[in-house]
């Protein structure tokens, strides 16, 4: 198992120079003027974009550009976002917390749900209950996420006056920047409300994740719930099940402790890539819900043409996936013994 994973993290070192190669391949199709915006730190330095042209030799060609450019990422600086208005390597993690903290609380329901539904739909198969879930899952598979977004937030918002958008409400931002004694610990105010002993913050936090929650829940849940479906029906039809129902075996044990422990192997693999995207940050749901997160972000500086910020979130993408994939392996050996990494 320790070899695997050392394989498996040296195998990254090759994914990232990969998109990294990629990356830069792509930016080179700009101008040197729009290129210079990666090297820029300060707004001094944006407003003199060719001298900044000349300094790093943006007309020199590829694979001297392209080691230049690693050796400034090795050294910490990511660019200069155009739309944060700060160095990249200080805006992504003041933005990543905010997906990060959405996820936290989102992502453990989708799985949880997904597996709960997709069980009791494969054990119930043909039943009212089976094809009321399968009318859910289509439903909530085909309905366009800023949709739905927009409809929980009329009528929620709208109309109930509820769970307004947003991160944080008005007063309580005015009150954490008048407040020099509350200290950002994790940039996630769930959490930095109990690290600091105010809960009001916490709650305040957490009425602002309701409807972003929901959202995310609803409009991601039905592929879980489908593959776990499909799973339990081919897993009940199998010869060892058909043994443990001729043992006398209860229903809660060849259903709970045999097939749906063998279904959840492809529930893992689509959960986990699943889980790695949203990682990135759901645009629909953090502009409808104005949760300035790595999606908001994202999609601005997409429009913006940011290339810095464009260039960054890539290069982290590819970490998440393959250390996401990673964990799924690990998760496959851990849950069917059978499978061995080596």
């Amino acid at each position: 198992m320790t070899a695997y994973i050392t394989r498996r993290l040296v195998f990254l070192v090759f994914v990232l120079f990969g998109v990294s190669v990629l990356i830069f391949g792509l930016l080179m199709t700009f101008s040197p003027e729009r290129r210079a915006a990666a090297y820029v730190t300060t707004p001094q330095q944006a407003e003199d974009i060719p001298m900044l042209v000349e300094q790093f030799g943006l007309t020199d060609p590829f694979h001297v550009q392209y080691t230049r450019w690693i050796k400034e990422v090795a050294s910490g600086n990511l660019g200069w976002s155009l739309v944060a208005a700060r160095p990249v390597a200080k805006a992504f993690w003041s933005y990543f917390a905010v997906t990060l903290e959405l996820n936290i609380f989102a992502s453990p329901l989708v799985i949880m749900i997904g597996i709960w539904l997709g069980t009791l739909s494969g054990v119930n198969r043909d039943t009212w209950l089976d094809h009321g879930t399968r009318i859910g899952a289509i439903i909530g598979w085909s309905l366009p996420t800023f949709l739905f977004a927009l409809v929980l937030l009329m009528v929620f918002y709208g109309y109930l006056d509820m769970f307004q958008p947003g991160i944080i409400s008005n007063d309580t931002a005015l009150w954490v920047a008048n407040n020099p004694d509350f200290i950002r610990y994790t940039g996630m105010y769930t959490f930095d409300g109990i690290l600091n002993g105010e809960l009001g913050i916490t709650l305040d936090a957490l009425a602002h994740l309701v409807l972003p929650v929901i959202t995310q829940i609803i409009v991601i849940v039905a592929l879980l719930m489908r593959v776990m479906r499909s799973g339990m029906i081919e897993e009940m039809n199998r010869d060892y099940i058909i043994t443990a129902w001729a043992k006398g075996a209860d229903k809660k044990t060849v259903t709970m402790v045999h097939a749906k422990r063998n279904a959840l192997i492809p529930v893992i693999t689509v959960a986990g890539q699943l889980v790695a995207l949203a990682m990135e940050g759901s645009i629909a749901v953090e502009v409808v819900f104005s949760r300035q997160g790595m999606g908001w972000w994202l999609a601005e500086s997409a429009t913006q043409l940011d290339m810095p910020v464009l260039m960054s979130v890539c290069m982290f993408m590819g970490v998440v996936f393959v250390v996401s994939n990673l964990i799924i392996d690990i998760m496959y050996a851990w849950i069917d013994p059978r499978i061995r990494l080596t």
